[in-house]
């Protein structure tokens, strides 16, 4: 019956977008659709470093003052990394509802840290039973071996076994950025009634900003179908990555990596691959095959001068670290890719530039689609 209610939801959904398909069949100049395979190995010499194992699943690190850092995973733990050394006992267990993509996944440290110790996180939940996302902010210790819930700042996100978003993030302008997944209803995207399927601003308190782009709605952006990853390319530009549709609507693959500002619309459901359509973006960067995108970041560091200013990609079914270079005459347009990691440590979730100017990318093989080893999951670092 669920299989067939879930085939009646696409046939509509088609149905009723199936005019403004039609006219915008269109494919944007600056999209660089990527028809076999994900791109060329990349030439810039690495090294690897594995600075933490053990963990299961660790979907986001938020750094500290000082160096620490917290890290969440998904099976409900936060974890602390102390000069290089995961410590053995978790900070804190958080309650959780976990299902498929759900549970315990984004986190980030309050830009005033150092004098209120708050940080937050991203987590599924039961409330009166039924399962939501929320974001929660937390207080730690002054020891960094202990948190305790402060309070929930924004809840009633729609949770579902996949699609499920789970990215959080301080901004250059101090708010909250929460980016949700569509919860497997492609047409909340386009919906600002609900906060599914959009990358959500907030104030460090959970209210609505007075001057986001829709007034009195948390919305940043819309029509996002799953957003793991994004990172400022300058206080009004963001690089942000989206995951294409894996069957909705009888579609697969094209995962997108975008350049997007204040209000945008990247177009889910009604626009696919390179096709364009009037106040939407079309992306940059998309693949035929599934990758789909995890965390990234703009590497700012100096230790791998030929990656400086690039947008780092971690992916989790095509298990690579994938490297976009920008043009800077059209910042839309992509004037190189290339892999990295192709097939050496598996799936590759959060990818985070470190206080010490590396990057840090951590692993996702324990979360029931990859190969859980006895090391489990890891945390590497990437230098020359």
């Amino acid at each position: 019956m669920r299989t067939r209610l879930l085939l009646l939801s696409s046939l509509a959904l088609l149905a009723a977008c199936s005019g403004c398909r039609k006219s915008q069949a269109k494919t944007a100049p600056d999209c660089l659709l990527v028809e076999d395979d994900f791109g060329p190995d990349g030439t810039v010499p690495i090294t690897v470093d594995v600075v933490a194992q053990g963990l299961n699943t660790p979907w986001g690190i938020a750094w500290l003052p000082g160096g620490d850092a917290l890290v969440t995973e998904r099976p409900g733990r936060i974890r602390l990394l102390r000069n290089g050394t995961l410590q053995p006992a978790p900070v804190a267990t958080v309650k959780i509802t976990a299902s498929g993509e759900s549970g315990l996944l984004g986190i980030a440290a309050h830009p005033d840290f150092a004098s209120n110790r708050q940080f937050y996180i991203y987590v599924t939940t039961d409330v009166g039973g039924s399962r939501q996302n929320r974001v929660e902010r937390w207080l730690l210790a002054e020891d960094h071996a202990s948190a305790t819930l402060d309070r929930v700042i924004f809840g009633d996100i729609p949770a579902a076994q996949y699609h499920d978003g789970g990215r959080i993030r301080f901004g250059p302008d101090g708010m909250l950025y929460v980016g949700t997944g569509d919860a497997r209803e492609p047409s909340n995207s386009q919906n600002v009634d609900t906060p599914s399927g959009k990358l959500l601003r907030l104030t460090p308190d959970g209210e609505v900003p007075a001057d986001n782009p829709i007034p009195g709605e948390a919305a940043f952006l819309l029509g996002v179908r799953n957003a793991q990853g994004f990172d400022w390319k300058d206080p009004d530009t963001l690089y942000f990555t989206d995951h294409g549709p894996s069957g909705d609507t009888f579609r697969r693959g094209h995962d997108e990596v975008n350049v997007v500002h204040k209000g945008d619309n990247l177009g889910w459901p009604n626009i696919y691959s390179c096709e364009s359509g009037e106040g939407l973006v079309t992306p940059s960067l998309t693949w035929n095959d599934a990758a789909p995108p995890g965390g990234a970041a703009i590497y700012t560091g100096d230790a791998i001068p030929e990656w400086k200013g690039s947008l780092l990609v971690g992916t989790l079914g095509s298990r690579h670290l994938h490297r976009v270079v920008f043009s800077p005459e059209n910042p839309r347009q992509v004037t190189q890719h290339e892999v990295y990691l192709r097939n050496t440590w598996g799936r590759l979730r959060e990818t985070i530039m470190g206080p010490d100017g590396h990057l840090y990318v951590t692993t996702s093989n324990c979360d029931g689609r990859g190969d859980c080893g006895e090391r489990q999951d890891v945390i590497l670092r990437i230098r020359r």
